[in-house]
């Protein structure tokens, strides 16, 4: 997912997405505990993705902390 993808997305899109990269991030290590995977690279694409989801969902969070308080 693109940067642009994901500021696109609504709070709960975005809490929804983090549990999906989540399970999927899961899915793949156990399957490459397993037997190794032909393209291992989806491991580190998956956890890039999971970090730009909480990046943008702890800015937002911080945005509206900062709203609140004025």
């Amino acid at each position: 997912m693109k940067n642009t993808d994901i500021r696109a997305l609504s709070l709960e899109e975005l809490k929804e997405q983090i549990k999906a990269e989540q399970t999927n991030g899961q899915t793949l290590r156990f399957a490459h505990a397993i037997s190794p995977l032909e393209n291992p690279v989806r491991l580190k694409h998956s956890r890039k993705n999971i970090a730009r989801l909480k990046t943008e969902l702890t800015r937002r969070e911080n945005e509206q902390a900062t709203q609140t308080a004025k």
